[in-house]
């Protein structure tokens, strides 16, 4: 069983910066292996893919955040993270930390809000 658990989150004015974190309850051999992800959802928009990162260090970023979002893990913490910067009003969502391993059932934490607006 994997738990996940983000913080990180608040109200912060366009333009500005936030970051988020995501622990993980797993045993450092796992998380290894794993493929995390962060997941945003505005009101009345569907979950919608914000960054990955592999177990290999790879990554991808949604078009929107691309240059502006950074995605990195410290898998001695079991930590993933998120530095938003250059926030816009349209990245209001909530933000969900992912952790799947292979193919196996992917592991979703409570959600973090954040809020862009001034």
């Amino acid at each position: 069983q994997v738990q996940l658990v983000e913080s990180g989150g608040g109200l912060v004015q366009p333009g500005g910066s936030l970051r988020l974190s995501c622990a993980a309850s797993v045993s450092m051999f796992t998380i290894y292996t794993m493929t995390m992800s962060w997941y945003r959802q505005a009101p009345g928009n569907q979950r919608e893919l914000v960054a990955r990162i592999t177990s290999t260090q790879a990554t991808n970023y949604a078009d929107s955040v691309k240059g502006r979002f950074v995605i990195s893990r410290d898998n001695a913490k079991n930590t993933l993270y998120l530095q938003m910067n250059s926030l816009k009003p349209e990245d209001t969502a909530v933000y969900y930390c992912n952790a799947q391993q292979g193919l196996l059932k992917p592991y979703w934490g409570q959600g973090t809000q954040v809020t862009v607006s001034s």
